[in-house]
């Protein structure tokens, strides 16, 4: 099994063109196997009727930011965030196309942290392509909780992401303001996501008690919850605990940043036997690709990680219609009324 290498830094100007990126990472790709299985893969249709469409695929996790340019003039980075590779909106758009991916829910970047009014100045743009996940501000002081319910109700964001990371030393999501925000975010109807990027098991015992005290809270759980093929007994219990939250019927996953969980190199896999089991345990229906753009597209293009999701996809559930959940449709029942044929 290929392990991926550790790549040098990228320019930006390596980066100018999204077709020409990818063909040049995918060029060994598309003369295998797995491409010619992934294309007949990629546009997965409905369950057949009178008025049978295409089915839409969305991109569940994906993050933009300023241009150097556009940071300089209007939208600056957050200090010691500046971005090591290139997430400015057109060049999302241009891999959107590409990929034929119709929507997807852009997740406040910490290269901004909580300053939102790049995500919020996109979602005004382009009400009917993107639904925002705004960044929840732990603060002790509590002014959080009116941020979250600000950016909802005034700026339209339908989601909120609990990074653990960033609540004061020594404090738990599961404290007065954590409580608060998961509380409002129920109380408003947007899903909260967890990153749990140092191990679900840090975390299970917040999740659990924030799903046990506030059942009308929807949650999503960010790349797999961080759960890799597992080696060892601690990594077992992890994915054990992950496959355990399903009896909350308000918890989601995301099949996300596939090339942050899998241990092999694209197509990554060793995440077939993973997803299959967490679609035995989930259904297919609670759960939803994203691509983890731009960091993505270093690692194997957009194009690509959209092709790979939904060849492992296919090989994990047991049928065409849960192919159809995964890739865009468990994401628009959730946001209902969003990117409408």
């Amino acid at each position: 099994m290929a392990v991926r290498s550790v790549k040098p830094l990228i320019s930006e100007s390596m980066f100018g063109d999204c077709h020409a990126r990818q063909a040049t990472l995918g060029t060994f790709y598309r003369k295998t196997q797995f491409q010619a299985s992934a294309t007949k893969m990629a546009s997965p249709k409905a369950e057949t009727n009178k008025n049978s469409v295409k089915a839409k695929t969305i991109d569940s996790h994906l993050h933009i930011w300023a241009s150097p340019q556009e940071a300089a003039d209007k939208y600056p980075y957050f200090p010691g965030q500046n971005p090591t590779l290139p997430g400015h909106l057109d060049f999302l758009l241009q891999c959107m196309e590409e990929a034929s991916v119709d929507g997807a829910l852009i997740v406040q970047p910490i290269n901004h942290k909580f300053d939102h009014s790049l995500v919020t100045s996109v979602l005004k743009k382009y009400p009917t392509k993107f639904v925002g996940c705004c960044l929840a501000n732990p603060a002790e002081d509590g002014n959080g909780v009116k941020q979250l319910e600000d950016l909802i109700l005034k700026d339209g964001y339908q989601a909120v992401r609990f990074n653990p990371y960033l609540w004061p030393s020594g404090q738990r999501m599961t404290n007065e303001v954590g409580k608060a925000m998961f509380s409002k975010a129920g109380e408003l109807g947007v899903p909260v996501g967890f990153m749990c990027m140092k191990g679900l098991n840090l975390h299970i015992s917040d999740i659990k008690e924030l799903c046990t005290e506030f059942p009308s809270t929807v949650t999503l759980l960010d790349h797999l919850a961080f759960c890799k093929p597992p080696t060892n007994n601690e990594e077992k219990l992890a994915f054990s605990e992950l496959l355990k939250l399903s009896r909350f019927p308000q918890v989601y996953v995301k099949f996300s940043a596939l090339f942050r969980v899998s241990r092999m190199s694209f197509p990554y896999q060793d995440l077939v036997p993973l997803l299959a089991e967490v679609i035995s345990s989930f259904g297919a229906n609670r759960v939803m690709w994203g691509s983890d753009f731009p960091f993505v597209v270093p690692e194997c293009g957009y194009k690509a990680a959209k092709e790979a999701a939904y060849l492992i996809a296919s090989q994990a559930s047991s049928s065409s219609s849960e192919v159809v959940w995964i890739m865009g449709k468990t994401l628009m029942q959730l946001f209902q009324g969003q990117w409408l044929p």
